[in-house]
């Protein structure tokens, strides 16, 4: 049996829709070891249950991997290609949480098995747990920000020269707006 932990004042328990109008999946890897280049995802979905006890709760998110843009189209186009995310044969890459960690009432650490070009490997969320509230419309929403780095080498992107074009180390971070799902 686990304990629960003491939570943000307004904890919810329910189940949620990840608004990708309202959120931001980011990317940033470093270039030529001197500059950051940043990119995102802009189709991804996903749901999220927070459960009575926070530890119970689960998170399952689909990023289409074709959706990566860093605001320049020839870069892109490379990113998209099998030297990097190879979107033709892998159009998804998919996290499922495995556990949860407290940290203090509004940090937590997700663990979870990230699918990247096929590969799948535990990563560690550092999740901060913003809050719940009710959109102007009147449903009930949260907020959660998270962030993490990867080793790219690990997932099969082995595309440029890691360490000399583009850095192996990625981080990775996540703002979600959530809805609660209408209960039925």
């Amino acid at each position: 049996m686990t304990t629960q932990p003491a939570v943000v004042d307004g904890y919810v328990a329910g189940t949620w829709t990840i608004d990708s109008v309202h959120s931001d999946i980011s990317f940033f890897v470093r270039h030529l070891g001197v500059s950051k280049v940043r990119g995102s995802f802009t189709e991804f979905s996903g749901t999220i249950v927070t459960a009575e006890n926070p530890l119970d709760s689960k998170v399952e998110a689909v990023i289409k991997t074709a959706s990566v843009s860093t605001k320049n189209e020839m870069r892109d186009s490379h990113v998209r290609n099998a030297d990097f995310l190879d979107v033709e044969t892998y159009p998804e890459m998919t996290f499922t949480s495995t556990a949860i960690r407290p940290q203090t009432a509004e940090l937590f650490e997700v663990d979870g098995e990230l699918t990247l070009r096929g590969v799948t490997k535990t990563v560690t969320l550092k999740l901060e747990l913003n809050g719940f509230g009710t959109h102007y419309e009147g449903h009930a929403i949260a907020g959660f920000s998270a962030a993490t780095e990867i080793s790219r080498s690990e997932f099969g992107v082995t595309g440029g020269a890691a360490g000399a074009a583009v850095s192996d180390k990625i981080r990775i971070a996540l703002e979600i707006e959530a809805t609660q799902a209408a209960q039925g």
